[in-house]
This record gives structure tokens, C-alpha cells and sequence, in this order.
């Protein structure tokens, strides 16, 4: 049997089985009447009885012995599961201070409307002039006007659609050649690059509108038609896009049939400056001008100089370290309750399930003697206390919110050592938590010893089960045959004394003789 527990499970089992055993003793004595008084002819033998006192006699207090090794191994396993459960959350909330993440928390500010920012990893304090001349735009396309007539069936040919770099080739046939088919046909195919087609029917008659899907001066639509037989009208469907000339680069198209089409809103880029160097984007969400900084333009951006600051998030810092502080005395609160004494307990249920565990000891000890530690680092050095976090006797830890705030906004570079990214605080307690919990460390190999332990305690109660009921299924047959032997004496007994009498009486045989 395994001796994975601590003494105070160990007492409990112990006590669990001299209770049983002591159970067993005096069902056995009682059983044992039944023995005495079935054999002085007063009774029969209560063969059950006696059975199930022999076999609990052999059998229970190994079976309590198990059993409350079997709670002994999983009351430990839960108890490591919760604990591995509190250090999963303390390193999820130390991720942003051991990465560095936490020196990359900023907030972009724009003075006016229609401009947005956010700002992340690589973004630097600053503040820009934002000068919006126009925004990007996806190309929208009208073709003229078909008759109903055109609209039933255009023709037969190849239609070549291209989106900028990309295209897709439509075979029109007699089968799908009306205005509509061919809308179907383009939006529902899995070459399509990047474009919708719509029909629109006014007074003059059916109209063809294709628009893209995508920003900027390269994304024009351009249509081909090629190998056209019966045409009655699909040569139309023929437009060519070119990049404009003026200063906004806006799209310009050409028709290839007689009935012209109409750009109803151009392909172009976004045009801005930025402290005054001019700067373009093919997407209103640009990330490619300022390092670390997305920046996002609305319509009503247009026409506006608006002011664009970038500046550390000094909440989104202070939130990071009091989650870490929270996370932090949550494990403590955990690793205090699993190690815990009650005194007024019941005897073998007084202790925790991991009281005096050296391995909750050893990480308790390896982060508690790490949070008093200095780093140092860019000409300072920083400890916990030097920006407010103070521990309590308890083991807790505590935060004056004055003290982190006025830390974290006039004292960056001692926050920032405190918490770098190769020897900080966070990074170091992280690194201690992942060698606890990685495989092959002393949760997993604590783990595995009970589980292993465990199943071992399975296949022993399967062998003591079976071992009960073969003892049961043998006294119980022996008992039966005792029974009925006594039985046959004692009616054997009662003849004899009838026919020859017994003390201070006469048998029939006296009696007749007389």
C-alpha cells in the first residue's frame, strides 16, 4: 500500500481502520452467542450473522484502510488542481508586466471628429498635426441603361472581371445570358476577386452596378469582353478603369460599347499630412505612418487639422499591477486554506489537505522571498514597496494607489526596471510558476504519484472485494451444514431423553418397564 499522504491523512486512515476493525470485533462477539446457543440445543445458528461477522473480521479494516486511502488521494488531487488553478491565474495576470506589454500600454487622442487612433506595441509619446484632404474609396461602377428586351438575353461570350490584380472569367452562354444571370453568376462564384453586382431597374431601364470591395486607387474595376457572338448588348458590359490624373488620383473609367457606363463613386487613396510630410493610404485604416499607432479616418475628418496624441496609459498600467496584487493573494488565500489547522476539528479531519506539504511550502517560500527582491536596471533601482505595493503579515499583498499612480505617471523608468522583460519582478515570478507547473516539475510529478497510488488502491479493494465474497460464499456454506447438524443432534438429543429420561425425569422406557 502507498505512503503517499501526510501524517495527518496517514492518522485518519489509521483511525478509520481501528474503528472498523473494532466494529467487526463486536459484531464477531455477537455472532458468537448465536455459535454458543445453537450448540446448547436452544436455537438455531444465524448463519448470516455469522457469516458477515468472520468475513468483516478479516476484511474491514483493510477495506477501511483503502477506502479512506482512496479519499486521502483524491481529497490531495483536488487540493494540487485548485492550486495549479491559482497559479494559472496569477501567471495569466502577470503577462503584460513579464512581457513588456506593460510599457506599451498607450492611449491616441484626436482633438477633432472623424479621426480615431489606437495606439499598442512600438507606439511612442508624441503629438501630431493631422492635416485630412481626402479619404480612401472603393470604386463604384453604373453600366447605362438596358431595355427589357437586352435584359433577357444580352448575348454569348466571355466576360473577364478584374478587381486591381485580381480577376475572374464568366462563360455567358444562352442559358445564363440576361442581366440578372450574370449579376447571379459573378457574386456567386468562388473566383470572385473581390466585387458585388447588383441590378438596378429605373424609368430608362435596367442598369448593371458593380462596386468593389476594397479601398484605394489600385482596387479598379475593369471588364473584357471577348469571343461575343448574337450580341445584343453584352459588348456594353465592356469597361476600362484608369488611374486619374489630378491631384485627389482619382479613377476615371472608359466605356467599349454604345451604352456608356458611369463611375458613381471613384477608386482612391487616402491623402493627409502629418506635421506637415504629406502622406497617402489605400485603407482609411492606416498603420503604416506612425509606428505602433493605427489610425482610422471618417468622412468627417475631410477638410479638418486636428491634433493627434499619443501618451502612456497610465490606468491601463495601474489596472495591470493591481490585477497581479489581486491574482497574488487570491494563490495566498488558497495556498493559506489548503495548509490549514482547525483545532476544533474531529480528530483526523483538523489539518488541510496539504498542511505541512513541502512542496506548497517551496513555492510559497520562492515567491514570497521574490517579492522582496530589488531589480536593477537604466540607473535605479526599483523594489515593490518603491511604488506602493507593501506585504502584510499575512503573507497578502497590499497597494497604496497614491504611491503606484504617482509612480507610474512621473517615474516610468523605475516602473519600467521594475518590471522589464529579462530580469523584472513579474518575469522572474513567471518563470518560477512555469517550472512548478511544467511537466516533469513537482505538480506533475506529485500528480502522478497520487494518481498511480490510486489506481494501485483500486486494484487492491477489487482484490479484497473479490477475497470477501469467495470468505462469504465459504463460511456461508459451512455455517449452513453446521446448522443443520446441530439441528439433527439436538432432535436426535430430545428422542433419546424422551425414551430414556434425563435428569430427575423418566423415559418411556422406565416408564413401561414399570
Amino acid at each position: 500500500m502507498s505512503t503517499i499522504s501526510g501524517s495527518s491523512s496517514s492518522t485518519s486512515a489509521s483511525a478509520a481502520a481501528a474503528a472498523a476493525q473494532a466494529a467487526a470485533a463486536a459484531a464477531l462477539q455477537q455472532a458468537g452467542q448465536s455459535l454458543i446457543a445453537g450448540s446448547t440445543g436452544n436455537s438455531t445458528l444465524d448463519v448470516q450473522s455469522l457469516t458477515t461477522a468472520l468475513v468483516n473480521a478479516k476484511v474491514a479494516g483493510q477495506a477501511a484502510t483503502l477506502t479512506a486511502q482512496a479519499k486521502n488521494d483524491n481529497t490531495q488531487i483536488s487540493a494540487i488542481g485548485q492550486l495549479s488553478s491559482a497559479l494559472s491565474s496569477l501567471q495569466i495576470s502577470l503577462a503584460p508586466l513579464a512581457t513588456g506589454a506593460f510599457q506599451s500600454d498607450f492611449t491616441a487622442t484626436a482633438s477633432g471628429s472623424g479621426l480615431t487612433a489606437h495606439a499598442g506595441s512600438g507606439a511612442v509619446s508624441g503629438s501630431y498635426s493631422i492635416d485630412v484632404t481626402q479619404i480612401a474609396q472603393a470604386q463604384s461602377i453604373s453600366s447605362g441603361a438596358f431595355t427589357s428586351t437586352q435584359a433577357a438575353g444580352l448575348g454569348t461570350g466571355t466576360l473577364t472581371i478584374a478587381v486591381g490584380d485580381k480577376s475572374m472569367s464568366l462563360n455567358v452562354t444562352s442559358s445564363n445570358n440576361s442581366l440578372s444571370s450574370i449579376a447571379a453568376a459573378i457574386n456567386g462564384s468562388s473566383q470572385n476577386p473581390g466585387i458585388t453586382a447588383t441590378i438596378v431597374t429605373g424609368s430608362d431601364g435596367s442598369h448593371l452596378v458593380l462596386g468593389s470591395s476594397t479601398t484605394g486607387a489600385s482596387s479598379m474595376i475593369n471588364v473584357t469582353v471577348s469571343n461575343l457572338a448574337n450580341d445584343n448588348g453584352l459588348s456594353s458590359l465592356g469597361v476600362t478603369s484608369a488611374a486619374g490624373t489630378g491631384a485627389s488620383g482619382a479613377s476615371t473609367i472608359t466605356s467599349a460599347g454604345t451604352i456608356a457606363w458611369n463611375q458613381t463613386t471613384a477608386a482612391q487613396d487616402a491623402q493627409f499630412t502629418i506635421n506637415g510630410t504629406k502622406a497617402t493610404s489605400s485603407s482609411n485604416s492606416v498603420t503604416s505612418v506612425l509606428a505602433g499607432v493605427t489610425m482610422n479616418l471618417g468622412s468627417t475628418s475631410v477638410g479638418t487639422t486636428q491634433t493627434l496624441t499619443v501618451a502612456s496609459d497610465a490606468t491601463s498600467q495601474i489596472s495591470d499591477v493591481q490585477s497581479f496584487v489581486s491574482s497574488y493573494n487570491s494563490l495566498v488565500s488558497a495556498m493559506s486554506s489548503l495548509s490549514s489547522f482547525n483545532s476544533s476539528a474531529s480528530a483526523g479531519s483538523q489539518g488541510g489537505p496539504l498542511l505541512g506539504d513541502s512542496m506548497l511550502q517551496t513555492i510559497r517560500s520562492t515567491l514570497g522571498n521574490l517579492l522582496g527582491t530589488s531589480v536593477s536596471g537604466s540607473g535605479v533601482t526599483a523594489s515593490l514597496s518603491s511604488i506602493g505595493i507593501s506585504m502584510n503579515s499575512d503573507g497578502t499583498l497590499s497597494v497604496d494607489t497614491s504611491t503606484l499612480t504617482s509612480a507610474v505617471q512621473n517615474n516610468p523608468t523605475q516602473v519600467g526596471t521594475l518590471f522589464n522583460s529579462t530580469n523584472g519582478i513579474a518575469k522572474q515570478m513567471n518563470t518560477d510558476i512555469a517550472t512548478f507547473t511544467k511537466t516533469g516539475g513537482v505538480i506533475d510529478i506529485r500528480t502522478s504519484a497520487l494518481t498511480a497510488d490510486l489506481k494501485s488502491v483500486t486494484t487492491q479493494s477489487n482484490s479484497l472485494t473479490a477475497y470477501e465474497a469467495l470468505l462469504t460464499s465459504q463460511y456461508s456454506a459451512q455455517f449452513t451444514a453446521l446448522n443443520s447438524l446441530m439441528a439433527t443432534t439436538n432432535s436426535n438429543s430430545q428422542y433419546l431423553t424422551q425414551l430414556f429420561g434425563g435428569t430427575n425425569s423418566e423415559g418411556a422406557l422406565a416408564k413401561n418397564a414399570s
